[in-house]
């Protein structure tokens, strides 16, 4: 039985399995460039963040109607259960496809039919985060931010996603300053690619309460002393890290050296369409790279609903199914 978990960071828009993808494709009229779906899954080779993000936008051309939006959650939902996820945080990228002609109302209408049965039909309980894409003007999330009022009571927090050298956090102060008083949770991306000092910046300047990725902390000891301290937690995505080269391989992944510096670490699967894994794979992936041992994979499963935007009785449920370790991180 697999180890319950919850997934932290994970893109509904990279669940979208080319089997899904030409499915839609055809139910709205969207020609794909490719010829099949082997054709398609080859193209899932990326030299870095920016190639995959060009495919990734192009594909969501199959995304169109509340229907569409609700298979793909669904989708997710399915096989993030057959994995042992038992609470999802879900982000979405409203920016990607309101460009596209798309309302923001779709997205989160069609999102949230799949989310409302979730518990009921997989067993899984779910939050919507809402990302801005950070490779676009301020002005931009905050148009964003004020389309999804009227949504507010489906989304608990916002996050900050997408290319991220060249556009560090402080650049959306003030959107995430509006969100804080509309009692939003909030997360962002950072040292994916970025310096240490996004990570910093996402904390001082956004005041998140969680960072995704994180992965380039270490380089910086004052900061790993202050994340360990203030216990924030790391939403780590070790086979994307490997697919978008952020790390060379898992063996040389630093999940190992971050748990044992005291970090408050997690494990998901941020496009786990694209970056061949769900967060189970992610999970069977380092225990057998990085020689991580059952009870470390207990810990990261009991941080991961420490970590989520989670009431302190449903929190306390769900460790009652994770057998907590001897030591703690």
């Amino acid at each position: 039985m697999p180890l319950p978990k919850a997934e932290l960071h994970l893109h509904i828009e990279g669940t979208l399995e080319p089997e899904l993808a030409f499915e839609l494709a055809a139910r709205n009229g969207v020609r794909l460039p490719y010829a099949d779906t082997e054709e398609l899954r080859k193209a899932y080779l990326f030299d870095d963040l920016q190639s995959f993000l060009d495919l990734y936008y192009s594909l969501m051309a199959v995304l169109r109607t509340e229907d569409d939006f609700e298979a793909l959650a669904e989708a997710y939902l399915a096989r993030a259960a057959a994995q042992g996820v038992r609470h999802a945080e879900i982000f979405f990228d409203p920016q990607a496809h309101t460009a596209r002609g798309v309302p923001i109302g779709t997205v989160v209408e069609g999102l949230g039919r799949a989310l409302d049965r979730s518990e009921a039909r997989h067993g899984v309980t779910t939050r919507l985060i809402l990302c801005f894409l950070r490779d676009l003007s301020a002005e931009s999330a905050m148009e964003t931010l004020e389309a999804a009022r009227p949504y507010l009571h489906r989304i608990t927090g916002v996050g900050l996603d997408s290319a991220e050298v060249g556009h560090p956090p402080s650049k959306f102060r003030e959107v995430y300053a509006v969100a804080d008083s509309l009692g939003l949770r909030k997360v962002a991306h950072a040292g994916e690619e970025g310096p240490p000092s996004y990570i910093t910046e996402a904390l001082d300047v956004l005041g998140v309460e969680r960072v995704d990725h994180g992965l380039r902390a270490l380089e910086d000891p004052e900061l790993v002393a202050r994340l360990v301290r203030d216990r924030i937690p790391l939403t780590l995505c070790p086979l994307s890290n490997v697919r978008l080269r952020a790390v060379r391989s898992l063996t040389e992944h630093p999940l190992r050296r971050m748990m044992d510096a005291g970090l408050l670490c997690t494990v998901n699967s941020d496009d786990p369409a694209y970056f061949g894994g769900y967060v189970g794979d992610n999970f069977d992936a380092v225990e057998s790279a990085l020689g991580l041992s059952r009870e470390d994979l207990r810990v990261l499963a009991r941080n991961s609903f420490v970590a989520a935007f989670l009431g302190e009785l449903t929190i306390a449920a769900d460790l009652t199914r994770v057998p907590l370790p001897k030591r703690t991180p």
